[in-house]
């Protein structure tokens, strides 16, 4: 693959572009996955093929060309201003917002899949990633929506770990919840949109959880959940394209194999070393 790597440009893209997403989906995964929040990946992935399919369908019927991938990151942000504005609206039962929109993003995905002509290749590598659809233009978007990720996270670190353990102490201790709420959802759903050319709409949220639950068998602290889950992401995107283009499969399905592979061992070596403490105990 060096070769290729070095000959074709769009497997740079499709590499580095992995690396960053490897990174940022993973480092806001901790802070969802802590406030019991998984949920809230799928609902934002299934409004951002509602934007995709939006796009796809302007592209055939108005001939106006519309990248995809904004198209996806607009509906993934409204989305997300929706959910939060259900949080306000639902204050007993905020989690109802995810459901809502879940199903909405679901329902206009079919109603636009079905305007723009049914199914197609590019409909498929948006489902399930693609090791050739990164441009350098998605690229360079990627990786300025990884500066504002990294920039955001560590300006408001303290305050969103204060809020992912103890919202009524931090609201007590003068953090705006809201502010922060509004600003880390969106960010959520921007690396969500933009996790799509890799890993897939159908399977950006596998991206974003499953590395921290292996990381959460392992760390014993939130940074070293912060490092771990982003190492263990690195791997499973790398090898992933990298299984992806040899075997010409969707990356997407490799990379979330291997991820599941890497929670599977570790769980199993977690085992081991209880079987083996209890050994010794006896």
């Amino acid at each position: 693959m060096i070769q290729d790597f070095i000959q074709f440009e769009f497997l740079r893209y499709t590499f580095l572009t992995g690396v960053l997403i490897a990174i940022i989906a993973p480092l806001l995964g901790t802070f969802l996955v802590v406030r019991r929040l998984s949920l809230l990946a799928d609902a934002l992935s299934h409004v951002t093929l509602a934007g995709i399919a939006f796009s796809l369908f302007i592209e055939k019927q108005f001939f106006l060309p519309l990248n995809p991938l904004y198209g996806g990151m607009g509906f993934s942000v409204i989305g997300a201003v929706l959910i939060e504005k259900l949080r306000s609206v639902y204050k007993a039962y905020e989690e109802i917002g995810i459901p809502i929109i879940l199903s909405g993003g679901v329902g206009l995905s079919v109603i636009f899949i079905a305007l723009a002509n049914g199914f197609n290749t590019d409909l498929f590598h948006y489902l399930f990633g693609s090791v050739s659809a990164v441009s350098e233009a998605d690229f360079i978007s990627i990786l300025i929506i990884t500066m504002i990720v990294l920039t955001l996270i560590i300006a408001l670190y303290k305050e969103l770990l204060t809020l992912s353990f103890d919202e009524e102490h931090a609201v007590v201790s003068g953090i705006r919840a809201n502010i922060i709420h509004f600003v880390f959802i969106v960010l959520a759903a921007l690396v969500i949109a933009a996790s799509i050319r890799i890993v897939g709409v159908l399977l950006v949220s596998a991206l974003m959880t499953l590395p921290v639950a292996s990381a959460m068998r392992l760390a014993k602290s939130f940074k070293q959940l912060i490092f771990y889950s982003i190492v263990f992401a690195e791997v499973a995107v790398i090898f992933g394209i990298i299984s992806g283009y040899y075997f010409n499969i969707p990356p997407g399905g490799t990379i979330v194999v291997i991820a599941v592979m890497i929670l599977i061992i570790i769980l199993s070596w977690k085992k081991v070393i209880l079987l083996f403490k209890g050994a010794d105990r006896r």
